[in-house]
């Protein structure tokens, strides 16, 4: 029985679990996830960090893809991207299922009674 293929590979997923797997970085994100643009020094407000700490913070959610920013000026503003983070909820939904089936076949196999 094959499986179908992965959404993202393990490697494109890595980085996003790894991005999420701060505490410091999902408060972050949730912040941005109301869909508001916001400054480092806005964000940096809302926390006891610095800008130079929230900065850190939101050049890792960048590289994994869950934000993005524009400059403005002078002012560098950021944004929540949810496709990356909607991805990475089917990719562990398809780890799920595929663990699921496993198990339904290891039940089946234990549960058939011997000739």
């Amino acid at each position: 029985m094959s499986r179908p293929e992965p959404v993202m590979p393990a490697a494109e997923a890595a980085p996003i679990f790894a991005a999420l797997g701060d505490p410091t970085r999902l408060a972050l994100l949730a912040r941005l996830s109301d869909g508001e643009h916001r400054s480092i020094s806005a964000l940096a407000a809302e926390t006891d960090l610095t800008r130079q700490a929230v900065t850190k913070h939101l050049h890792v959610l960048e590289k994994a893809g869950l934000v993005r920013c524009a400059r403005t000026g002078r002012e560098t503003r950021y944004a929540y991207r949810p496709g990356p983070l909607g991805e990475a909820q089917t990719y562990l939904q398809q780890v799920a299922d595929h663990w699921e089936a496993a198990l339904g076949r290891l039940k089946a196999l234990v549960e058939t009674p011997a000739d």
